[in-house]
């Protein structure tokens, strides 16, 4: 297999779109995954993130939630940058560990101000 200008012209436009090099490879035919990588390399195009060390998503959208994700709203829902947390939710509940810490307050705490707020009296402490 040679390089011909055609064949480089298309590797360019391949690996700009993102393709992975074994996907190039297999359109270019008659080529290797390796090739590919060599021949991009001397021709200086761009390195690429790679797929299996992913940089972490800012969440989810609506259409990508699944029910293991939590489903945290993050943002106004009005405006364009929205989406839900999206990390993983803990097993029977809908948001991860962090948010369903702040989901779910102990119910102690919250009756024991209620009662005060309803006798009038105040927590002051011991003297």
């Amino acid at each position: 297999m040679s390089w011909t200008d055609e064949r480089v012209q298309q590797l360019k436009d391949l690996w700009a779109q993102g393709l992975s090099a074994s996907e190039i490879a297999d359109i270019l035919g008659d080529i290797t995954r390796n090739a590919v990588i060599g021949k991009a390399h001397r021709l200086g195009l761009s390195g690429r993130p790679s797929p299996i060390k992913k940089k972490p998503t800012r969440g989810a959208t609506i259409l990508a939630l699944t029910e293991r994700m939590c489903k945290w709203p993050v943002g106004d829902p009005k405006h364009q940058d929205f989406h839900f947390c999206g990390k993983p939710s803990l097993p029977g509940l809908p948001y991860c560990a962090e948010h369903a810490a702040v989901a779910y307050q102990p119910a102690s705490s919250g009756k024991k101000r209620d009662e005060d707020r309803n006798t009038g009296e105040r927590n002051v402490g011991a003297a």
